[in-house]
């Protein structure tokens, strides 16, 4: 496929996703929430709804390249070299809906071939989208493989590896002789000064419970200012109650309250949320952490040492070494947020 037409079949497929797919998509989300209770239709549109503003649009997509020094060198990889030349494995995770798609449509603009290991808990949507694009472009079939269930990944000449600070360590010893991206456990924290605005704590909110506040995008941790009443933080919150609705969401509500309670552990409960005072920036479903801070000075230095930890910083306060995100804008990365930072098309265009 030329580089034209790689951009033509994902021009096609937002169009798709767009329209609000078909009868295929809607028995691939169906079965996504039968074999994963945390992918919700809601979940799962807004995923897709989010990729395809943000990935699938032929202007974004150009911009994208065009802004790499190489794109218009020769030789360039995504233009000059035969087709699959490359094989790249990912090893994608399944905490969100396709939250690996980005690292797939990296492969698939480089023009190399993507041999996947999906998730178990998120394995019906990305071969259901690949697949509709080789209904409109048959070329699209070499493109990417999906490594069966049960089997090992293997015959490739690098690899894309996201997983816990635990299955990393794995993934280390058997990737690590081979050029690799291997992503750790991420958080995003928020900063928040006390004169947040009900509009702006609400778009906090979306930050902390889109996606039941499973992906490394989401706030699991507030920097607060010493003083700092949070009553009108819980009460804003509150209108995210429904989320107690969800069976898994209410069940760790309930386990991890009850947990605090047993252990006499100071917390903050509004229903849908609780709050714990903790240094730690990584939280349990239903919760969030939080730690005072003096002043912005104390702020950067509290930070500094945690930015390998760190997703996204949220809020209105600039913090040295940090790019500071609006608000309720998380889970609306594009295409230059690569997550943990490492630019992955970079990463694929110096293999050649």
């Amino acid at each position: 496929m030329t580089l034209a037409q790689r951009i033509a079949a994902l021009q096609e497929l937002g169009h798709y996703l767009n329209s609000g797919g078909d009868a295929a998509l809607d028995l691939a989300i169906t079965q996504s929430y039968q074999e994963n209770k945390w992918f919700t239709e809601d979940n799962v549109r807004q995923a897709l709804g989010s990729i395809s503003e943000q990935f699938l649009d032929a202007n974004k997509l150009t911009n994208w390249l065009e802004q790499y020094t190489w794109w218009n060198q020769h030789p360039n990889p995504a233009k000059d070299i035969p087709p699959f030349s490359k094989s790249i494995g990912i090893v994608m995770a399944g905490n969100l809906p396709l939250v690996g798609f980005q690292d797939w449509l990296c492969v698939f603009m480089m023009g190399y071939r993507a041999k996947v290991k999906l998730s178990d808990k998120d394995k019906r949507l990305l071969p259901l989208l690949v697949k509709k694009m080789a209904e409109w472009d048959h070329e699209v079939w070499a493109s990417t493989e999906f490594v069966e269930e049960g089997e090992y990944l293997k015959g490739f000449d690098a690899v894309i590896a996201t997983g816990s600070n635990n299955t990393a360590r794995y993934f280390e010893q058997y990737f690590g002789k081979y050029p690799h991206i291997i992503r750790h456990n991420r958080n995003s924290v928020a900063v928040l000064t006390g004169m947040e605005t009900q509009e702006e704590l609400m778009a906090l909110g979306r930050d902390i419970f889109t996606y039941f506040g499973l992906g490394c995008r989401n706030v699991s941790k507030l920097y607060v200012p010493h003083g700092y009443h949070f009553d009108f933080l819980l009460e804003t919150l509150h209108e995210y109650r429904e989320l107690a609705h969800h069976d898994k969401y209410k069940n760790n509500f309930d386990y991890n309250f009850t947990l605090l309670i047993l252990n006499k552990i100071p917390h903050l409960n509004n229903g849908c949320l609780l709050l714990t005072e903790s240094p730690s920036l990584q939280a349990r479903i239903a919760s969030v952490h939080y730690e005072y801070y003096s002043d912005l000075q104390e702020l950067d230095e509290m930070l500094a040492g945690k930015s390998s930890e760190i997703q996204c910083l949220v809020g209105k306060t600039p913090v040295k070494g940090f790019t500071t995100i609006p608000f309720g804008k998380t889970q609306e990365p594009t295409l230059n947020d690569y997550p943990d930072g490492v630019d992955v098309l970079a990463f694929l265009a110096r293999l050649t």
